[in-house]
């Protein structure tokens, strides 16, 4: 439906018939009562806009319908004015549009300032000067109304003819600043100086000099303007700033949001100043914590961020760390991440230690506050910011450690895993910390509640405890954690007690059992069905070898290894020594006994058995060799994983640093503005241009090779044959959440198509948003129709349909051009992203949805396969470049990416190269896919089938 039909639509709520009217009851209804009038022009203006010519119902019209003065008349009046033909098939104005002409006159001097208004509008649709030449002296007329509408409109009229036909008014500029100068009202002031901008640029200068210090006291709508022509002019001419800088400084005060917003841009492109940097990145800062808006809190964001990337702008940004973080205030899980990575990425030696205090405080609030669903990943963002701080400042770590070591024993094992990944790294980094983090760990190593958190706090415990009295705490701390041993005796003697003398309950003989481990039990008749007990009652450890968690035994074995035989070194009485090994030896065999009895809920594997046997011969031997890789290897382990890693930061930092640091050669070539593509020269582009295009949706992706290069360059849908009747292709312009298909029909018949429909469908998660208009089409005639189709996934999508019509005279029924399909890819929505590997191992056990792709490739190196899997499918790869370098004649990588939707792509590749086949043979393997929807997990497994195989030039 077209916006003429809406209008026609919304003015008159009566459908209209199915069969068109003939015009003879049209001329009959355009005679009759209002009523009749108005159904009847509605009609007709829906007739014309279907492409018929109805040239004998204009006179009537002018006689029967033109005189009224009912508003609603008006209305349609307007729209089938605009929509009319005007003139005679040579060209000649027609000798009817006189008497029109006149009327609108009468209405450009209409008391009601609501008709005077709606037809001055209409006149900037006119493209017939002899129409508009008589009505000049009512339109400037219109200029001095007592109403605002009036003139408002009588301003937008001015400038549309002066710009389309100057002749007629060529003393609009100077005609309009006078205006511009004696008016009040703010709206009719935006138009008159948005018209010399575009028609009289230095009129537009001249006026505002002269009331620059009165810029604040204006309306939001005539300080954007403002900021645009300052904006537009220093871009052109340079020497201009001095002039105009002040005027953007004083409108960073606007009470405006929209004005503080584009003044701030503004001032960042026209001086590199640092006081100009930091007025806009506190009116950036400003404007994120006042704004209510989670959208325009992020937009902000990305500004300041981009104010980051410049290296000369950074050191100005460092000083506003603390301004920055009040943003943290903000609920939005977004919103505080990119805030948090601004702040860690501006850290310097300055003011880390006020960023860790407020980060400290922010952990804090978090404890215990349940109330809203974000603030477990949020205490999690919290944590990896202080590891990093730690990391980078090591003289921050002694405060930061006992605050979050008070997590460990959080509900949520995420932020505990984060907690313990940092103390790991600081108690290998940081000799002079490892007395305080033992400390405190001790102190909270019984309330922690998750099994893999307790394991991770063993190692270190067992890694790193030094002293004889450290030892001692922990082997206290174990003994408090397993309970009362031997495990499997209490444990039955707790059972078999429960039952009270009071509870009137019939108990059966006792029996005598005999255990797996060939020990006897008495156990009663009811033992069978355990009474219920609270799992709360047990200690920690004891809990989890009772719900069959043996690794966190395996563990403790090696732990208790460690220890012992640290112990059996720093103390010298042999029968201290023994004492302490026999006691690391009877725990590990009590818990070998439960886990071959029956009370675990899950028997004990072989796997674990080993490593405790192993741990028991280790300690009944205690040969030098043990004690060597016990006690060093896995240190020095750890200590080279760090090393890795840390020198992996240390180059992707070097990396982005290098990217970011701008150097020109004297032998460098000149950038032309036509010639540069679009990620080059951005300060030279039209920052509004990119803002209105963006809000458009049309805008390109930075890879674009062009700037000005136009639609032509995109991959046209053939849609029919060249022999179909009908003739149809489509540009398929893929938006963030909408694709926009341009279709060109082409008439190659000699018969003129009416009702020509493009009926469209689609399949996937697309939703068509409104059906396209019929048209009307000329012997050889041609037409572009557009349609949008929104997008609510990524999966890929297929949009089908046909193109009907009817020959005009014929009797046949209507015709029906079937189209080709139009596939959707889904690379247009998939985006590379980062995860951390625990994140990548938790999703990859969340996803329920797994397609798994075999390997059919003609390419024959491993590397060069992964970097094709990772162009093809817009993923990022990672495991780290060193674990891939190197050749052994297989690899494993894993990838993941992120759609503009928020989902979640994950891919496992395993590839090797079948020597034995020799050394042409291809790369073969598996790829796994996972992801949350089968949607997304289906098209990314189509899409690495399609690419899979290099296409040779």
């Amino acid at each position: 439906m077209t916006a003429a039909e809406n209008v026609c639509y919304t003015l008159i709520n009566v459908p209209m018939d199915s069969e068109p009217p003939s015009e003879i009851s049209l001329k009959n209804d355009l005679k009759g009562d209002v009523k009749l009038k108005t159904e009847a022009l509605k009609k007709v203006i829906i007739m014309i806009l279907n492409g018929e010519k109805l040239p004998g119902l204009l006179m009537t019209i002018i006689r029967f319908v033109l005189p009224l003065q009912d508003h609603t008349i008006k209305k349609l009046l307007l729209v089938f004015w605009e929509i009319v033909p005007k003139t005679t098939p040579d060209g000649r104005l027609l000798q009817e549009m006189i008497l029109v002409c006149d009327a609108y006159r009468k209405d450009l001097q209409h008391p009601n300032e609501f008709i005077r208004g709606s037809t001055l509008r209409f006149l900037c649709k006119l493209k017939e000067a002899e129409l508009l030449e008589p009505l000049m002296p009512a339109i400037r007329a219109c200029l001095e109304h007592r109403h605002s509408y009036v003139r408002r409109n009588a301003v937008l009229a001015i400038y549309t003819i002066y710009r389309n036909f100057e002749h007629l008014i060529p003393d609009a500029p100077e005609l309009i600043h006078d205006f511009l100068v004696n008016e009040k009202d703010a709206s009719c002031k935006r138009n008159a100086f948005m018209m010399l901008i575009h028609a009289d640029q230095d009129r537009a200068l001249d006026y505002l000099s002269t009331c620059i210090d009165q810029v604040q006291t204006f309306g939001d709508i005539l300080q954007l303007v403002i900021v645009e022509l300052i904006y537009k002019v220093c871009h052109a001419n340079p020497s201009e700033r001095a002039r105009f800088i002040r005027c953007i400084y004083n409108l960073l005060q606007s009470s405006s949001p929209a004005v503080k917003y584009e003044a701030a841009g503004t001032l960042v492109t026209l001086s590199s100043a640092p006081t100009a940097i930091k007025a806009a990145a506190q009116c950036y800062i400003d404007l994120i914590i006042k704004e209510s808006d989670n959208n325009v809190k992020l937009i902000v964001l990305d500004r300041l961020i981009e104010l980051k990337e410049h290296p000369s702008h950074e050191r100005v940004l460092q000083d506003l760390v603390m301004d920055i973080l009040r943003v943290l205030s903000t609920p939005d899980l977004e919103v505080r991440k990119k805030t948090l990575q601004l702040a860690l990425d501006l850290v310097s030696s300055r003011n880390v230690e006020e960023l860790v205090i407020v980060l400290k405080k922010e952990v804090i609030k978090t404890n215990n506050v349940t109330e809203h669903e974000d603030t477990d990943k949020y205490r999690q963002l919290l944590v990896r910011t202080l590891h990093s701080c730690s990391v980078r400042f090591p003289d921050m770590a002694a405060n930061v450690i006992p605050v979050l070591m008070e997590f460990l024993s959080d509900n949520n094992e995420a932020a505990a895993a984060d907690v313990l990944e940092f103390v790991r790294e600081a108690i290998q980094r940081f000799e002079n910390l490892r007395p305080l983090i033992v400390e405190k760990m001790l102190e909270v190593f019984h309330a922690i509640k998750s099994v893999k958190i307790y394991r991770g706090a063993l190692w270190i415990l067992g890694e790193y405890c030094s002293t004889k009295e450290d030892i001692q705490s922990v082997m206290t701390e174990v003994r408090r954690s397993l309970g009362e041993i031997p495990i499997v005796e209490s444990e039955i003697k707790k059972e078999a007690g429960e039952l009270k003398p009071e509870e009137e309950v019939s108990v059966g003989p006792a029996q005598k059992l005999v255990t797996e481990m060939g020990t006897y039990a008495t156990q009663s008749a009811l033992s069978s069905s355990r009474p219920a007990k609270k799992e709360e009652d047990r200690p920690p450890l004891r809990g989890f070898l009772l719900d069959g968690d043996f690794f966190v035994a395996a563990s403790l074995a090696t732990t208790l290894t460690k220890i012992a035989l640290r112990y059996v070194s720093l103390v010298q009485e042999k029968k201290k020594q023994n004492s302490f090994n026999a006691e690391a030896m009877l725990l590990m065999a009590t818990i070998l006994h439960l886990g071959k009895s029956s009370l675990p809920k899950k028997p004990i594997t072989d796997d674990d058995v080993d490593r405790i046997s192993l741990c028991l011969k280790v300690l009944s031997e205690c040969s030098p060799l043990m004690n060597d890789i016990f006690n060093k290897e896995c240190r020095q382990s750890l200590s080279h994983m760090l090393s890795a890693k840390l020198e992996e930061e240390k180059l992707s930092q070097k990396k982005e640093s290098e990217k970011r640091n701008v150097t020109i050669q004297p032998d460098d070539p000149i950038s032309f503005m036509q010639l540069t593509a679009k990620n080059e020269m951005s300060s030279k582009e039209d920052q509004f241009q990119l803002s209105l295009l963006a809000a458009m949706g049309n805008t390109q992706r930075k890879e674009a090779a062009d700037p000005l290069a136009s639609k032509l360059n995109k991959v046209v849908t053939q849609l029919t044959g060249f022999s179909d009747p009908v003739y149809a292709e489509a540009y398929v312009h893929v938006n963030q959440y909408d694709i926009v298909l341009d279709v060109l029909v082409v008439n190659q018949t000699s018969d003129t198509l009416q009702n020509c429909t493009l009926e469209l469908a689609t399949l996937g998660d697309l939703k068509l948003v409104e059906k396209p208009s019929p048209l009307t089409l000329a012997p050889h005639d041609f037409a572009n129709i557009k349609a949008n189709v929104k997008v609510a996934s990524t999966e890929n999508g297929i949009i089908f349909g046909n193109v009907v019509y009817d020959v005009s005279g014929a009797a046949s029924d209507r015709n029906c051009v079937v189209l080709s399909d139009i596939h959707i890819d889904i690379m247009d929505y998939i985006q590379p992203a980062s995860c951390t590997d625990a994140e990548f191992r938790q999703m990859w056990a969340e996803f329920e949805w797994e397609n798994k792709v075999t390997v059919n490739t003609n390419i024959i190196d491993l590397n060069e396969y992964l970097q094709h899997i990772l162009k093809s499918t817009n993923m990022k790869c990672l495991t780290p470049e060193k674990a891939l370098s190197g050749y052994c004649g297989f690899m494993a990588a894993n990838l993941y990416a992120r759609s503009i939707f928020g989902e979640d792509a994950l891919a496992n590749v395993s590839i090797e190269k079948p020597i034995h086949l020799g050394p042409e043979a291809p790369v073969t393997g598996h790829i796994r896919i996972r992801a949350k929807s089968q949607g997304m997990a289906l098209s990314l497994g189509d899409k690495i089938n399609l690419s899979q195989k290099k296409t040779s030039l």
